[in-house]
């Protein structure tokens, strides 16, 4: 197991380098690779092996968090085709999909003005998870059948957006709970 520190998430999890993914055995490698390497197993053994647990345990954590959400596996697969995204230079250009950002904010910051604020917000949330998962649906498509790095590269920026939404949405839930509850 001692290579894995050289091995890119795909490969130490061996699995194909795809977009899509059955978490179910993603979950199930994930779970063996850690019996594996736990540092309770090396709990006796030298200094360095326990050290060399605890990289490969940390290895394995890392690219499971990042092949688990479909945001960063997506970022993580531009990367390994060259495609680097660096968040505070990466701004998506389309004016009309900039309006519609706008515009779900808006309707965001107005939920509490709805005669029925939960029910808005539940609206809302299924509108933002849905165009969320058509973006997936797309990068997926973009990444494993046509290797369209240009395509795929949009959809990344554009999940983003989304992903920022969906956390606006939780925040808003979480207090709309407080509130009324």
């Amino acid at each position: 197991m001692s290579s894995t520190l050289t091995q890119n998430h795909f490969e130490l999890f061996a699995l194909p380098q795809r977009y899509r993914l059955e978490r179910t055995e993603l979950d199930s490698r994930y779970r063996e690779l850690q019996r594996r390497v736990h540092p309770d197993r090396f709990a006796s053994d030298s200094d360095q092996a326990r050290r060399v647990s605890m990289q490969q345990a940390a290895q394995i954590n890392e690219a499971y968090a990042t092949l688990k959400d479909p945001l960063q596996r997506g970022r993580y697969l531009l990367a390994l085709r060259g495609q680097r995204i660096e968040d505070e230079q990466s701004t998506h250009q389309d004016p009309a999909f900039l309006m519609q950002q706008m515009e779900l904010r808006e309707a965001l910051g107005e939920v509490r003005q709805q005669s029925d604020p939960p029910a808005e917000l539940d609206r809302l949330a299924r509108e933002v998870r849905d165009q969320y998962r058509s973006l997936e649906s797309d990068l997926a498509e973009a990444l494993d059948e046509r290797d369209d790095l240009a395509a795929a590269r949009n959809c990344v920026l554009r999940m983003q957006y989304f992903t920022r939404l969906q956390n606006e949405v939780r925040d808003l839930e979480a207090d709309l709970e407080d509130e009324l509850g």
